[in-house]
C-alpha cells in the first residue's frame, strides 16, 4: 500500500502565478512525497512484524493449551480406570522399618508384661470367617514377634519377659486352626456328605491293624497297577489270634493307667483332707 501526494493547483493560479511551479518547488514536492511513503512503508512494516510475532505466540499458546487438555484428560481417565479398578481393594499404611517384630518401646527393659487371657474355642466360634482371618495374621504377627524377643534374650543370657504369652498365643492359634477345621468339616458334610476333606475308608493291613486309607490318583486301572497290588489290604487267618491278643493287652493297658490314676488320688486325698473337702463342695 502506497500513499502518492499530489500539489494541486488551480487554473487560476496558473495563470496568475505562473512564475511558483519552478523546478525548487517540485524537488520540494518529491522530497516531501517520498519522506511521507518511506514513513507509511516503515509504519507499515512494523504492523506486519508485530502482527506476525503475535500469531506466532498465540498459536504457541494454543498447542500448548491443546497438549495441557489433552494431558489432564489422559490423566483424568486413568484415574478413573485406576479407582474403579482400586475400588475393592484396600491396604493399610505402608511401613518400611522392622518395628513389628519388636515389643512396643514402653515394655523394653521390663521385667513382667501384661497380656490377656488365651482366645478359647468358644469365643472364636462367634467370629465371622473374615474376623477370623484378621486374626489369624495378628496371632502371626504377635507370635513373630515373641520368637523375636525370645532369641533376642537368649544371645544376651537374660530372661524373657512374661514367657507365658508365647504359650498363650501358641493356643490361641490351636483353637482357631480347630474352629476353622469344624467350618470346612461341616461345610463338606453339607454339601458332599464326606466326613474327611481327602476322600478315602478304612481298612485292614496284614498285621490286623485298622488305618483310614486315603484314595490317590493313578494313571492306571487298580488291576494292572503291580504295586498296589503288593499291598495287602486284608488280614491273614493266621493273624486273627494275635489281633484279639494285641486287643487284650490294649484293654489290659488302659485298665491298669486307670488303676493307678484312681489309687494316686486317694493317696493324695490321704495327705491333704482339707483339700480336698474344700474340693469336694465347690
Amino acid at each position: 500500500m502506497f500513499c502518492c501526494s499530489y500539489i494541486l493547483l488551480s487554473d487560476r493560479w496558473r495563470c496568475t502565478l505562473p512564475f511558483i511551479v519552478s523546478s525548487d518547488i517540485v524537488k520540494m514536492a518529491a522530497a516531501v512525497t517520498s519522506r511521507l511513503t518511506a514513513a507509511v512503508c516503515r509504519q507499515f512494516q512494523r504492523v506486519v512484524t508485530v502482527s506476525s510475532h503475535t500469531q506466532s505466540q498465540y498459536a504457541a499458546q494454543a498447542s500448548s493449551k491443546f497438549h495441557s487438555c489433552q494431558r489432564r484428560r489422559m490423566y483424568d481417565s486413568w484415574w478413573f480406570r485406576s479407582a474403579l479398578n482400586d475400588r475393592a481393594l484396600h491396604t493399610s499404611c505402608v511401613r518400611k522399618g522392622l518395628e513389628d517384630f519388636f515389643d512396643l518401646p514402653e515394655n523394653w527393659g521390663e521385667q513382667t508384661v501384661k497380656s490377656g487371657a488365651p482366645w478359647t474355642a468358644k469365643q472364636l466360634r462367634v467370629k465371622s470367617n473374615e474376623d477370623l482371618h484378621k486374626l489369624w495374621y495378628v496371632f502371626l504377627k504377635e507370635k513373630n514377634m515373641l520368637l523375636t524377643l525370645e532369641q533376642e534374650a537368649k544371645r544376651q543370657r537374660l530372661p524373657m519377659p512374661s514367657p507365658e504369652r508365647l504359650k498363650k498365643v501358641e493356643r490361641s492359634i490351636m483353637r482357631l486352626d480347630t474352629v476353622v477345621k469344624e467350618r470346612e468339616d461341616s461345610l463338606r458334610l453339607l454339601q458332599t456328605g464326606q466326613e474327611r476333606g481327602r476322600p478315602g475308608e478304612w481298612r485292614r493291613n496284614v498285621f490286623g491293624k485298622t488305618f483310614w486309607y486315603r484314595f490317590r490318583e493313578h494313571p492306571i486301572p487298580w488291576y494292572l497297577n503291580s504295586r498296589y497290588k503288593r499291598r495287602r489290604f486284608f488280614e491273614p487267618s493266621h493273624v486273627a489270634p494275635y489281633t484279639r491278643l494285641s486287643l487284650e493287652k490294649y484293654l489290659r493297658s488302659k485298665i491298669r493307667k486307670e488303676t493307678r490314676e484312681n489309687r494316686n488320688q486317694k493317696r493324695l486325698a490321704a495327705m491333704f483332707p482339707k483339700k480336698t473337702a474344700l474340693a469336694s463342695d465347690h
